[in-house]
């Protein structure tokens, strides 16, 4: 099982969700919590995409911080 960095973010009346090292895979949601959960999904659908393709999987290398300012 591999783990990977979410990023979720306020989009108008919705969330999107991404997660960096798997780009173009994301997903939206009325709530941060189904954000997630259907990014979840994505991430899963993305993956045995990549696998059926031949294709490698993305390592998870994204590192997060903050910064206050």
């Amino acid at each position: 099982m591999k783990e990977f960095l979410i990023v979720i973010e306020k989009a108008g009346k919705n969330y999107s969700a991404y997660a960096p090292d798997l780009p173009g895979c994301g997903a939206t949601g009325k709530t941060p919590e189904q954000a997630k959960a259907n990014l979840r999904e994505a991430i899963i659908f993305h993956i045995e995409g990549l696998k059926e393709d031949g294709l490698p999987v993305p390592e998870a290398n994204s590192i997060f911080d903050r910064i206050a300012v």
